[in-house]
């Protein structure tokens, strides 16, 4: 891979873009040059479930034709992006992480997609993700450390990033699975508000909780991913008709005033290893006054086992028929979680859904007076050994509530490994989120 392959499949998508437009390289270059760079790596990191290199190319001829033509295709004008493969695609397959569904080849493209094809991006290819985004882990290991964990589900969407692949990838999170593994492997995971991005056409766990996410280099490009996906589709019962979220513009000003953050070390504290109990205090410390310590209300101690609850029983639905047609083709560990989730009652269910407008309220209160709130992404380092993805649980909350979270990889481990801060925001407040992640970056790099 040449010097300057390597530079091109290193930079962020702004930057891709801005060049492009500038004339200075062809999308077709910056293609050649990801996949170059795949070719260098996936071997060992395993990212890619399908990864179609003449699909790709023709994809990137076809923008620079575009460009030469003067026709600007969007603001992902010819930059590659991978897919997590539970997102349907009319001319790849999507096979869900599952034998059950090996082969599957979708007729339509989900919202998603139809809405990166109209914002100029190249469909790189279809990333890896756990069985049918659960927690039995594919094939993909961490960029970092190829004997530790990803995390997941969107395993191959994060890795692809943090590896080189590609500065650009879709995933989704119905717990953990955009905030934990871009923490894992030191990239940036944003996962919106529920009901901010369309789920029409990706593999449906729960409606209550699932959420598509991004992930990216910087702050900034996860903007420009995420706010052509934040267009209104009547196909998602949870979306609603609203104007522009002018994500881009909101997250690249300057803060009106330094933000004020709210440590909350969430009722898990004492999952979180000591490294990472160590790195959020002192991150908290070195903000000074513009962070304050503050504890949950103890409803707040029942939202991990509402969210498991909910959880557990819209897997029991959706997965139905998988585990009534192919079960001995299930891991052991899904099927325990769709045996789970059919004993639970219907009052439970319901109660479990009701909390969650209590706890936003409470939420609410909170970001009257602060920007965000700030608490570890996950419980730690990618830990060693490929059987598990690691553990959730500081997702867990804050996707039960359906607030905006990014991760920051602005932390390190015992081990040197990267370790994510995560911002949350109120709900609807996306832009202003992104807006104070990069402020806090800024922050911690000008220490």
């Amino acid at each position: 891979m040449s010097e300057t392959q390597e530079s091109l499949a290193h930079l962020s998508a702004v930057e891709a873009v801005a060049g492009i437009h500038a004339g200075e390289f062809t999308s077709e270059a910056l293609v050649r040059a990801c996949l170059e760079r795949c070719d260098a790596v996936d071997e060992t990191v395993q990212a890619w479930a399908t990864l179609d290199p003449d699909y790709a190319l023709e994809q990137a001829r076809q923008a620079d034709e575009a460009h030469r033509t003067g026709v600007d295709l969007g603001p992902l004008h010819g930059v590659p992006v991978g897919l997590k493969d539970i997102i349907d695609t009319k001319d790849l397959p999507t096979e869900n992480g599952t034998v059950l569904h090996a082969g599957r080849r979708p007729t339509e493209d989900a919202t998603v997609v139809a809405l990166l094809r109209q914002a100029g991006a190249v469909i790189m290819g279809k990333t890896v993700t756990t069985e049918l985004a659960t927690y039995h882990p594919g094939k993909t290991r961490n960029p970092h450390d190829p004997e530790r964990t990803p995390g997941g589900s969107s395993s191959g969407s994060t890795a692809a990033v943090a590896a080189g692949m590609t500065p650009l990838s879709v995933g989704s999170q119905t717990n953990g699975s955009v905030i934990r593994p871009a923490a894992y492997c030191g990239v940036y995971g944003f996962k919106p508000t529920h009901g901010a991005m369309s789920r029409h056409g990706v593999l449906s766990q729960s409606r209550i909780l699932d959420h598509i996410g991004v992930f990216a280099r910087c702050a900034e490009d996860l903007a420009l991913l995420a706010e052509p996906l934040m267009a209104y589709d009547a196909n998602d019962p949870d979306m609603r008709p609203q104007g522009a979220r002018n994500i881009v513009a909101v997250a690249a000003q300057e803060p009106p005033a330094t933000p004020s953050l709210a440590f909350v070390k969430t009722p898990v504290w004492d999952q979180a290893s000591e490294d990472t109990q160590a790195a959020l205090e002192g991150l908290a410390d070195l903000l000074g006054d513009n962070c304050d310590v503050l504890d949950l209300p103890s409803p707040f101690e029942k939202a991990v086992q509402w969210h498991r609850t909910i959880m557990c029983a819209d897997i029991a639905k959706s997965f139905h028929s998988f585990h009534e047609n192919g079960g001995d083709k299930l891991s052991d560990n899904l099927r325990a979680l769709i045996e789970e989730g059919r004993k639970t009652t219907a009052v439970d269910y319901n109660r479990a859904v009701e909390w969650r407008e209590v706890l936003n309220t409470g939420l609410d209160e909170i970001f009257y007076d602060y920007d965000a709130i700030l608490a570890p992404a996950a419980t730690g380092e990618a830990p060693l050994g490929l059987e598990s993805t690691g553990s959730p649980v500081f997702s867990t909350l804050w996707t039960y509530c359906g607030a905006p979270a990014v991760t920051l990889p602005i932390l390190r481990g015992a081990a040197g490994l990267p370790m994510g801060a995560q911002l949350i925001a109120g709900r609807g407040n996306d832009g202003r989120l992104l807006r104070t992640a990069r402020w806090l970056v800024q922050a911690v790099e000008d220490v």
